[in-house]
């Protein structure tokens, strides 16, 4: 089952600004898709963490980390970011080009994005912001999978996502979109499988 939608209007980043801070939504293609509630603590742990290892590895380089909630703006071409209709919250992204960042967040596809997925998420992170991700030329895109122990990586090939790639949480693995940046799947709160 997938997030619940606002309504059947469509929207742009311009309505999105004038909305109360609660509820909170995400845009994609115009639809308002309410946020799920506070995800749970191991969520939030995995997200911390990951993070952790992320900007770490990123001490001294320009890339820059981020854990939600940030607006990730992703026009369509040169749209303005009044007609741009989408904007969402990853758990955690990195950026590598500090012109895409602004006051309000970031203004096109970020290098790298994690979603941890939850019952709430999983099918509006695996199908709607999946496309959204492509469509907008997010190079590198996972999915981690706590209760299933793997992670599911995609990454642009000739503009497209390929085939993903599936991994057990155990060992490393790197981001190929990012150098130096090696999530040691160890130093999450998994529980043992």
């Amino acid at each position: 089952m997938g997030l619940p939608q606002r309504d059947q209007a469509r929207y742009t980043y311009a309505d999105y600004l004038s909305w109360p801070d609660e509820p909170r939504y995400e845009l994609v293609d115009g639809i308002a898709y309410a946020m799920a509630p506070a995800p749970a603590r191991v969520h939030q742990e995995i997200a911390g963490e990951i993070y952790r290892q992320a900007a770490n590895a990123l001490v001294g380089k320009p890339s820059r980390a981020f854990i939600a909630s940030l607006d990730v703006r992703l026009p369509k071409a040169d749209e303005t970011d009044e007609k741009t209709d989408t904007v969402v919250q990853p758990d955690l992204l990195v950026v590598c080009d500090e012109r895409k960042l602004d006051e309000r967040g970031v203004r096109g596809a970020p290098d790298w994005i994690v979603e941890i997925l939850s019952p709430a998420t999983a099918s509006h992170d695996q199908i709607v912001k999946l496309a959204a991700y492509e469509r907008a030329k997010v190079p590198e895109y996972w999915l981690v999978h706590p209760s299933d122990r793997i992670v599911t990586v995609y990454r642009l090939e000739g503009g497209a996502y390929g085939r993903p790639a599936i991994h057990e949480l155990t060992g490393t693995l790197a981001v190929g979109n990012v150098p130096g940046i090696v999530i040691d799947w160890a130093q999450l709160p998994l529980s043992p499988a």
